[in-house]
């Protein structure tokens, strides 16, 4: 019996593009058409369980009379001023990491910072902060002790200013790794060439580092303005339900089987995030276009 090896024919397959209709129709099946039904269901109505195949606008109408395009535009708000946090500071600290920490030890402990968090649950990462902004807690009581205040500061916890707080700390690593891993992959020489060129510390970050850094900059703000818009930990943790968000204000309306509704809140949400993405490549249009930005990630 002749033994025939696949590999070859596996390689000519990939190269010809063989397997690209097999990924495709994954991709279209487990995520496309989920995204579709969602949208395609917020235009019927249900009794309960069951669905009233009769097109309607129902479920908007609800959502803009009930208040539900605030709770929309409010998460917005907040995982989009909290991402510009994460990238302002950040960003520093990637470029630190990846051009001037020398130290291997330095390097190793702030990797095992940046990836144990990730080992641990939503919960625990936030419940933290409940501990440090609570009325008993260690803001409070460093504030009472330096007579600062007179008593303890209600807004710090379940506020607005809690839940920044409480989606700083888990998302920090999501904008912190695309950046690193972008800075890194600058040659060094390109940074010498700039500096002996007579480029300043500025001159040289504004037009060299920055520009070939745009794939970590695109990449950080999409791994955490995206999964931040569903995150249903922190809103209910330190927001304690004093400020609602999308994830609590869908998980509300599925608990009361209003799934229409529910349905046009997430469809909603997926047209801010597509205008979202159409802004970034209208942004990076100026540079030549989002695959020209990615380019600079090739050696």
């Amino acid at each position: 019996m002749v033994f025939l090896n696949p590999f070859p024919r596996l390689r000519r397959l990939a190269a010809r593009g063989g397997f690209i209709a097999p990924f495709t129709i994954v991709w279209v099946l487990g995520v496309l058409v989920p995204v579709l039904g969602v949208v395609v269901f917020s235009f019927f109505d249900s009794r309960g369980v069951k669905f009233i195949f009769e097109p309607t606008l129902y479920a908007y109408e609800s959502t803009f009379s009930h208040a539900g395009w605030q709770v929309l535009l409010r998460s917005v708000r907040i995982t989009a001023t909290v991402t510009v946090i994460e990238l302002i500071v950040a960003y520093p600290f990637a470029l630190w990491l990846a051009k001037s920490a020398r130290s291997p030890l330095l390097k190793l402990v702030t990797f095992a910072a940046l990836t144990v968090p990730f080992f641990l649950s939503p919960a625990s990462r936030t419940i933290v902060w409940r501990v440090i902004l609570g009325k008993n807690g260690l803001i409070n009581t460093i504030l009472l002790e330096l007579s600062i205040i007179s008593e303890p500061l209600d807004w710090l916890l379940f506020s607005e200013p809690a839940v920044h707080f409480g989606f700083f700390g888990p998302y920090f690593p999501n904008m912190v790794w695309p950046l690193f891993l972008s800075i890194t992959l600058i040659d060094d020489e390109i940074i010498e060439a700039s500096r002996d060129l007579g480029g300043g510390r500025f001159h040289t970050f504004w037009h060299v580092i920055l520009p070939l850094s745009l794939p970590g900059i695109v990449a950080g703000v999409i791994f955490t303005f995206v999964p931040m818009m569903g995150d249903t930990v922190v809103p209910q943790t330190v927001g304690g339900g004093a400020v609602l968000m999308l994830s609590s204000e869908i998980n509300s309306l599925f608990s009361v089987l209003n799934y229409p509704v529910a349905a046009a809140v997430s469809a909603l949400a997926l047209i801010l995030v597509a205008v979202f993405q159409l802004l970034m490549v209208l942004v990076l249009r100026r540079t030549g276009g989002i695959a020209h930005v990615f380019e600079g990630l090739r050696r």
